[in-house]
């Protein structure tokens, strides 16, 4: 096995998550240049909701984050959730009043996920999760396939495009509960309110959200 994974280093060297520099150490994801100088967010990337009461995250969604981020959406990079995880548990760790019961994902639609191959979302949600060794349990389905969100427009134009997508799987999983509901990427926030309002409304008691980067 030692030897495979040699051989496999040479012809497929490992390289940068965020970057794409070829890496010295194969048990390396990030390059000692983006580890000092990715657009890390300000106070967490904290921000407000209109619905859901606060979302943070570790990295503003620009540069190398957005380059990084669309490999991985869009060109197969399924591989670089595990450190996209180490960075949200980082991030959830450092904010100690970030009270929660339950771990949880906005999910693709399943014709999305078969064409993409997975759901980006939930990965995330997983390597999150076992970084501070918890669950992540599914709480809500797509089961409207809409158009792509970075397709649209405003915030207006984007709310309206998801309104009624999602259903709770289980309202009984989430009753009473405070839920940590983790995405990709924030930039209007509609999707993250339309996940809060279906998961308030089905009787969670608060919704606190994660995402790897935000709109800067």
């Amino acid at each position: 096995m030692g030897f495979l994974s040699s051989l496999l280093d040479i012809f497929f060297p490992p390289k940068c998550v965020f970057c794409s520099r070829i890496l010295s150490n194969p048990d390396d994801s990030i390059c000692d240049k983006c580890i000092e100088s990715l657009p890390y967010a300000d106070d967490h990337g904290k921000q407000e909701g209109d619905v859901f009461d606060i979302c943070v995250s570790p990295l503003y969604y620009t540069g190398v984050v957005r380059r990084s981020v669309l490999r991985y959406k869009f060109h197969g990079a399924s591989h670089y959730a595990g450190t996209y995880g180490e960075f949200l548990a980082d991030c959830i760790r450092e904010i100690p009043d970030l009270k929660y019961d339950i771990i949880t994902w906005v999910p693709l639609s399943k014709k999305r996920e078969r064409s993409r191959g997975y759901d980006q979302a939930m990965l995330i949600a997983k390597a999150t999760a076992s970084v501070l060794v918890e669950p992540a349990v599914e709480t809500l389905i797509k089961h409207k396939d809409v158009q792509a969100q970075s397709e649209l427009g405003d915030k207006k134009e984007r709310s309206a495009n998801i309104k009624d997508a999602y259903v709770v799987t289980n309202a009984d999983l989430i009753e009473g509960k405070r839920i940590l509901l983790i995405d990709d990427v924030v930039t209007t926030s509609s999707t993250l309110e339309e996940c809060t309002k279906v998961l308030t409304e089905a009787g969670a008691a608060e919704v606190l959200c994660a995402v790897l980067a935000r709109g800067d």
